[in-house]
């Protein structure tokens, strides 16, 4: 649902909140002071963390108080959920319009206990939701299976109220510079939203340089209101136009040859509203992420099919990846773990899924079929093709376990990177190296494949080596299965990010391939979170 907004709060509504937060009467006995704090014990009973805190705060306001301390705390919760919006929050969640009545309307004592709680169960969640997100991902998609740093509810209490009220919701969001960003891109987009988009869709499947014409002009028109094209009144696809649309291709992640193919025009026809959304949810799946990623760490993103290590901050190594395909039990998972080590001339312990669904039938067909792949009985040992009968056995009853020997042509490659988890996802080298020149690149089990597999181990390598492509060089040589340990285990973050901004401001968009975007803005559209044009 789309809905017109001005972002700061208007003189009226600022009027309104300073005559509910003056709005209390006195209450001169002791006997009033009995009844709101029953009042808050009978509302605070419903909640456990609630109930917890006024009981250790023995039942006194913190918001409908007539201290300073208390008008302050109302002041700025009023503002935070009125303004919810800019985060991408659900402002009818906190139904700020509804609260100030209330305000408005407690004039008894067991009024005002019954608004004071209210007010801290409005709080808790509005807090936590611009910390730790609106939803649990794993709820949205069973692939999302991040663990989401959610904090104790009595904390937020107690921490309000011995901080500045204003400053409190000020260092709630995520503190990554990755959020701000999101956050700014999303303002200036509900602001061209308003403005009517991006303007008249290009009436053509593709168009390339030398060309002129009406759908050329209406596709100029599109790169300007963008930002790619600086203003022109020329009607030809000319250089200009074809270095601006390289431009775009490379914030969207296409092959940038500067002409508007069919795969590239879809992604200029895609609207405005689709862009802000996939903004929305990355500031989401950003509260998702809101604890410390490590000085060092590794970042794959499954839509950019990339990986990279970042060192405090910057991006020091990138290699092109290959991802899970869009199948069922093949999609990648989204969690973050550590990696401990990486395993030179590795052994692939062929997972059992992929043993007994597509090597089973084959040796079914014919016992000598993969012959680059070893049988092994449950003491280790090799079973003769010849003496097992493959036939009599079941994906559920296959006894044995597959396995491929290091070599050049091994599925893992020459070196994969463990961080072990019970998803049994690693990054991993591979012999298919034709795969990583395509655009999208979906094609494995559920595992990330690297294009620089030999360089993203030296990166590694150097903080406990001098010579990191010599040391990992004469564990290559020897052929032999090698263990290497990292000295400092470094934090892996796989992630699905189908919006981000770079530090120089320049907003990147990938391709929904699983479809995750989709679903979590559903949910967060049924939780009540609106798309807004800002028209002030």
């Amino acid at each position: 649902m789309l809905r017109s907004h001005r972002v700061f709060l208007g003189r009226a509504l600022l009027a309104a909140i300073a005559l509910t937060l003056t709005s209390f009467v006195a209450t001169p006995a002791n006997a009033q002071v009995t009844a709101f704090k029953q009042a808050v014990a009978e509302a605070a009973a419903k909640d456990k963390g609630i109930a917890a805190f006024y009981q250790a705060n023995k039942y006194e306001s913190i918001w409908t108080g007539r201290r300073g301390k208390d008008r302050k705390r109302r002041e700025a919760l009023l503002n935070a959920v009125t303004n919810a919006a800019d985060h991408g929050l659900p402002v009818s969640r906190y139904n700020p319009q509804q609260l100030q009545t209330l305000l408005k309307q407690a004039r008894s004592p067991r009024d005002r206990g019954a608004v004071e709680v209210e007010m801290s169960r409005i709080f808790l969640q509005y807090s936590r939701d611009l910390q730790t997100g609106v939803l649990t991902p794993s709820k949205v998609d069973r692939e999302i299976v991040r663990q989401v740093p959610l904090r104790d509810r009595v904390s937020y209490l107690t921490n309000f109220t011995k901080s500045s009220p204003k400053r409190f919701f000020q260092v709630l969001a995520p503190k990554a510079p990755e959020y701000a960003r999101l956050m700014k891109t999303k303002l200036m987009m509900e602001r061209q939203l308003a403005k009517g988009g991006w303007g008249q869709k290009v009436p053509q499947k593709s168009l390339k340089p030398g060309q002129t014409g009406n759908a050329v002009v209406i596709l100029r028109n599109r790169l300007q209101v963008m930002g790619y094209l600086k203003r022109s009144s020329s009607q030809t696809y000319d250089a200009a136009m074809q270095s601006a649309m390289q431009q775009f291709q490379l914030s969207r992640g296409l092959n940038p040859d500067g002409i508007a193919g069919p795969g590239t025009m879809a992604e200029i026809n895609r609207p405005i509203e689709s862009h802000l959304q996939a903004i929305m949810v990355a500031m989401e799946r950003e509260r998702w992420m809101n604890r410390p990623r490590g000085k060092r760490h590794i970042w794959v993103n499954l839509t950019d099919f990339s990986a990279t290590i970042i060192d405090n901050g910057k991006e020091s190594f990138r290699s092109r990846s290959v991802i899970g395909k869009n199948q069922r039990d093949r999609r990648s998972p989204e969690f973050s773990d550590v990696m401990e080590f990486l395993v030179v001339n590795p052994t692939w312990n062929v997972p059992r899924s992929i043993a007994t669904k597509e090597y089973l039938p084959l040796l079914k067909k014919n016992p000598n079929a993969v012959g680059h792949l070893r049988i092994v009985d449950s003491r280790g040992r090799t079973v003769s093709r010849s003496a097992a009968n493959f036939g009599e056995y079941s994906a559920k009853t296959f006894p044995f376990s597959i396995k491929q020997p290091p070599s050049n042509s091994n599925a893992l490659g020459l070196v994969k990177f463990m961080f072990p988890n019970r998803h049994n996802i690693y990054l991993h080298d591979t012999p298919a190296k034709n795969l990583f020149s395509r655009e999208v690149r979906a094609y494995s089990h559920g595992c990330i494949r690297l294009h620089q597999p030999f360089e993203f181990a030296y990166a590694l390598l150097a903080k406990q080596t001098s010579d990191p492509k010599g040391f990992f060089q004469s564990k290559l040589s020897t052929g032999t299965e090698t263990q290497v340990n990292l000295n400092a285990p470094v934090p892996v973050h796989i992630v699905y990010r189908t919006a981000f901004v770079t530090a120089n401001g320049t907003a990147n968009y990938r391709r929904d391939i699983y479809g995750r975007d989709a679903k979590i803005f559903a949910a967060l559209a049924k939780a009540g979170v609106q798309l807004r044009a800002v028209g002030g």
